[in-house]
């Protein structure tokens, strides 16, 4: 077997040879021989994600492709020096077909106002907060090819009310949002709140187990599903005010929330915060829904000309499995609206199910 390198002993060999191999149009005649570092990453990158091309022509501008990845990836390194970027699972994409990938659906938010509410005694929200120490969350899903992280978020955050309102963790179907959406063709993405609507007119949602994820949509297995138990079913669902700071006192004393955010940054993410801007993560734009579990700060490097500055963060829980950021999660600075964070904030709300009162014949 050949010996490897990690990421940080190849990246500076890559980035040496790739000036002469990524200059003109994608697709263009081969520059010449690729740097042996390279393309042995280019195979443990293949092996990691199974990947395999069906021509020599196609192997070639898949290679192309990593190699003006990882130099995107350096040049993110250098902008946003608090988070890392490298080879993740779509390092063999161009930033379009990313963006096709996981394109969403046509359409708007409801006409709905956004849920204002007295915060308890005046109280501001903790310093910290991760759902993901409280044991409340489901393990972080795989959409694969499907585009339903909508449903996914969605699914997260009833999980997660109902474990913190029961002291019972489950996992409730995820197919069942995509089979029983009247409105859309699920796997061709779709919207929080069309997974919230379908949850309310199905009267609630039945466990992972009994309805499993199948990657596809198939509405005729809608019906099927009826005689089955609902584990779990919501009153209702909201939208919270575009304020980070009542965000994360409602994110803090209720639980997850869904939030849709522009995912352009996430492409080459690998671990640590995002400093997003308006100019590399426009807030207008936004295609992927996520569930938000907590916050915090991380604490800056010290310096001697000026006292470190933490960096406030959102800890959010993604659909694209344990092998992408950190173990499925990310970092996404906090108090800047950053990649549009504030666009579209919901949640469910849910309730115990009433217990019936014991009924008793007078004597």
């Amino acid at each position: 077997m050949s010996p490897t390198l990690p990421f940080s002993c190849l990246l500076p060999l890559w980035v040496a040879g790739l000036a002469q191999g990524t200059q003109g149009p994608l697709g263009s005649q081969d520059p010449g021989p690729r740097p042996l570092a390279l393309k042995e990453a280019f195979r443990l990158f293949q092996m990691q994600h199974n990947r395999t091309y069906w021509a020599p022509a196609e192997y070639a501008r898949r290679l192309d492709i990593f190699a003006r990845n990882l130099a995107r990836a350096q040049r993110l390194q250098e902008d946003m020096g608090t988070a890392e970027f490298g080879v993740t699972p779509f390092s063999d994409l161009t930033e379009e077909e990313f963006g096709q990938f996981h394109q969403r659906a046509a359409g708007g938010a409801p006409n709905m106002s956004r849920k204002a509410w007295s915060q308890e005694s005046g109280r501001p929200a903790p310093p910290s907060c991760d759902w993901r120490k409280a044991g409340v969350l489901s393990p972080v899903r795989d959409q694969g090819s499907c585009n339903c992280c909508w449903a996914m978020a969605v699914a997260g955050n009833i999980e997660a009310l109902w474990t913190i309102k029961n002291r019972h963790p489950m996992n409730v179907s995820v197919q069942q949002l995509l089979d029983c959406n009247p409105c859309r063709d699920g796997c061709s993405g779709g919207w929080v709140w069309d997974a919230f609507a379908t949850t309310l007119t199905q009267g609630g949602l039945v466990s992972e187990r009994s309805y499993p994820f199948r990657k596809n949509v198939e509405p005729q297995r809608c019906r099927d599903h009826k005689n089955r138990e609902k584990v779990a079913w919501i009153q209702d669902f909201i939208m919270l005010p575009a304020d980070e700071q009542k965000i994360a006192w409602y994110l803090a004393t209720h639980g997850p929330i869904t939030v849709t955010i522009n995912m352009k940054l996430l492409q080459l993410y690998k671990q640590g915060v995002l400093k997003a801007t308006p100019t590399n993560c426009d807030p207008q734009h936004v295609d992927h829904s996520v569930l938000l579990v907590g916050f915090g700060k991380e604490a800056a490097a010290s310096s001697s000309r000026r006292p470190p500055r933490p960096t406030p963060y959102w800890i959010l829980k993604n659909s694209w499995g344990t092998n992408w950021g950190e173990k499925g999660y990310f970092r996404l600075q906090r108090g800047t609206n950053a990649c549009g964070i504030t666009k579209y904030p919901y949640t469910a709300r849910v309730s115990k199910p009433a217990k019936k009162k014991t009924v008793s014949c007078p004597r």
